[in-house]
């Protein structure tokens, strides 16, 4: 039915214009994002079929959600449409340097938090699907979304579908100690495994160079691979992009130097390129490009997702190789 299946939830994203802060501004930009969206709409944007599974209120702001999922070709047939509920907010303000950008988020009893199991059909959802794609958001967001992250998990296994799970910590949702105790059970259903240095530290407690962490991971959990992703900050608008891949053997790519305009979603876009790149190719050093290539071209688009095209995206996967480093930078 569908190349990639996404579950968790969406906000509206609320940003000042022209770099004000939030105590001065007169109007807010407004987008949506969230990291399992995100992941259905880059999918999408690179020519794949995708299907966003969430819970949303019945009302205006709601519909303005679902409608910007429609907007990217992504399948909203299976939202679950709650009656007085709400949609997250988050806060972003851009800073520039020395001043950094900040996030401040409105998320709380948002719909996807009261979501119950047993509300999302997911043998039907998974029926014929390949992939299934969360993060630890999801199950952190409630009691209920963990039970429905569990759920979703089973089905996904069940209806033999690959699962790609990012772990993506956020310590204003739970602490290091209660994701570990609430994720770890569920790595028996994961395929692909994607995090960051600090996240596998924090949560899984391994550190280390990334290709050792990510080849720990993938023994530990009996992955079939494991991805770290790798950002380097010099300024608050610029740095550099890559990743690293361990499955039958290590997989390194190059060093992406960035001028951001938008940072945020650039894990999910590579998310969304990786799994592109492996559905196509089955290859994972080909994913692995994919996914760097996408998230890179991400950082210069405004919003949560990436508009990027395929096309735009293979030109670069062609020309960086001449004119970028190849080595991870650290």
């Amino acid at each position: 039915m569908y190349d990639v299946v996404t579950f968790g939830e969406a906000m509206l994203r609320l940003t000042p214009p022209d770099f004000k802060r939030l105590e001065q501004t007169e109007s807010f930009n407004v987008k949506v994002g969230g990291g399992e969206f995100n992941v259905a709409v880059g999918v999408r944007r690179l020519g794949l079929t995708s299907a966003w599974v969430s819970a949303l209120p019945d009302q205006p702001l709601g519909w303005l959600v679902r409608n910007k999922a429609r907007e990217q070709g992504v399948a909203t047939e299976h939202i679950v449409w709650h009656d007085n509920e709400r949609v997250g907010l988050y806060f972003l303000e851009q800073g520039s340097s020395p001043r950094p950008s900040s996030v401040m988020y409105d998320r709380a009893n948002s719909a996807i938090s009261k979501l119950q199991p047993g509300e999302v059909d997911w043998d039907t959802v998974f029926g014929s699907s390949k992939v299934f794609h969360v993060s630890g958001i999801t199950p952190a967001l409630s009691e209920n979304c963990a039970e429905c992250t569990r759920e979703a998990l089973n089905a996904a296994k069940r209806h033999n579908l690959f699962v790609s799970y990012d772990l993506n910590y956020r310590k204003r949702l739970w602490t290091a100690q209660e994701a570990a105790q609430c994720q770890e059970p569920m790595m028996k259903y994961v395929d692909l495994l994607i995090t960051t240095e600090d996240d596998a530290s924090e949560v899984f407690g391994h550190s280390g160079e990334p290709p050792q962490v990510a080849e720990e991971l993938r023994d530990r959990f009996d992955l079939t691979a494991c991805a770290i992703t790798l950002r380097r900050i010099d300024t608050v608008w610029t740095g550099g992009w890559t990743a690293i891949i361990v499955a039958d053997q290590p997989y390194e790519d190059i060093t992406y130097d960035l001028e951001n305009v938008d940072r945020v979603g650039g894990g999910d876009s590579f998310t969304a390129g990786c799994l592109y790149g492996w559905l196509t190719t089955d290859d994972w050093a080909q994913a692995l490009k994919w996914g760097n290539a996408f998230s890179a071209i991400k950082h210069s688009v405004p919003g949560d997702y990436n508009w990027a095209t395929r096309e735009e995206t293979e030109r670069v996967m062609k020309t960086g190789q001449d004119k970028l480093r190849f080595k991870i930078q650290r």
